[in-house]
């Protein structure tokens, strides 16, 4: 049972370790060093579709684990626990990002050369710029989610 509370928080410390380093160290450090906006949001795009396939992995891993880990300790999965509906809502809201807010994003970033050099009241920029909003409130409310399972997995595996 130990091994299985491991991958319980290694998976949440991989997921939310990655989270609050890409949002807080990644991506402005992009934005700072690189020298067109254009480059930065290709680097961070990038990044952020590889931070969703670790986060969407890494809550599929916490789920099996804590169900097991329940299962084998209490004898029921316990699968409407709220450290199991959070972790669901926050790959819900991942897999919403990954396959409806990037690829969006993304086309729009195809159509223009660099958004740094388009005027703000350009509709494409318009576009861009309300999903990027939805992009970072999503991802925030992931994090703000997973510092709450965090919490609830740690209480729950506290030794009898």
């Amino acid at each position: 049972m130990s091994f299985l509370r491991y991958l319980m928080l290694l998976s949440l410390v991989v997921w939310i370790g990655g989270l609050i380093f890409f949002a807080f160290v990644m991506a402005p450090t992009a934005f700072q060093v690189l020298p067109s906006t254009h480059l930065a949001g290709n680097v961070v795009g990038r990044s952020l579709n590889k931070l969703h396939w670790i986060a969407i992995f890494s809550g599929i891993i916490f789920l099996l684990c804590s169900l097991a880990y329940s299962r084998l300790r209490e004898g029921t999965a316990h699968v409407f626990a709220v450290r199991h509906v959070l972790i669901c809502l926050m790959l819900a809201l991942t897999l919403f990002s990954q396959f409806w807010i990037i690829p969006r994003m993304d086309a729009l970033r195809a159509q223009v050369a660099d958004f740094g050099t388009v005027p703000i009241d350009n509709p494409l920029r318009m576009q861009f710029d309300a999903l990027h909003v939805w992009s970072t409130r999503v991802e925030g409310g992931v994090l703000l989610l997973g510092l709450i399972a965090i919490y609830l997995t740690a209480s729950a595996i506290q030794r009898p």
